[in-house]
C-alpha cells in the first residue's frame, strides 16, 4: 500500500515469507535552505522496518535531490535490515514516486537544463 500527498508519502508492505521483510514508513519532505549547501530538500523517513523503529533525517541540495532521493532512502532503509536480507529499491513497485518527483521538482523550481550531480551523495 502506498499513499501520496504533497510533502508526504506513506508506504507499507507485509513480508511474504521468512526471507522477506516488512515495513511501514512515512517519508516527509520539504524545501528548505541549508547554510552550507543552499536550497534543497529536507527528508525524514520514520516508521518501522521489521517491527523496529526507524527515524532518519537527511538533506539533499537542489542539484542532488532529484537524481538521488530514492537511492538514498533505499540505502537508509537497507541499513535497518539484518543481513543477508536485501531491501528492495523503494521505487520499484510504486508509481507514486512519480508524483513525489514532480512535487520536489516544483518545490525546488527545477527547470530542464538545470545542473544536476549524478554521483551518490553518500
Amino acid at each position: 500500500m502506498a499513499t501520496y500527498e504533497p510533502g508526504h508519502v506513506h508506504i507499507q508492505r507485509a513480508a511474504l515469507n521468512p526471507a522477506d521483510h516488512s515495513y511501514d514508513l512515512n517519508i516527509d519532505y520539504e524545501a528548505t535552505t541549508d547554510a552550507q549547501e543552499g536550497r534543497g530538500i529536507q527528508f525524514r523517513m520514520h516508521g518501522s522496518i521489521e517491527g523496529k523503529a526507524v527515524d532518519e533525517k537527511f538533506f539533499l541540495p537542489k542539484d542532488q535531490a532529484l537524481p538521488s532521493f530514492l537511492m538514498v532512502l533505499s540505502r537508509k532503509a537497507q541499513a535497518h535490515l539484518a543481513a543477508p536480507k536485501k531491501f528492495e529499491n523503494l521505487s520499484s513497485p510504486h508509481k507514486i514516486y512519480d508524483h513525489m518527483f514532480e512535487d520536489i521538482r516544483e518545490k525546488l523550481d527545477v527547470k530542464s537544463g538545470d545542473p544536476i550531480k549524478n554521483e551518490s551523495p553518500e
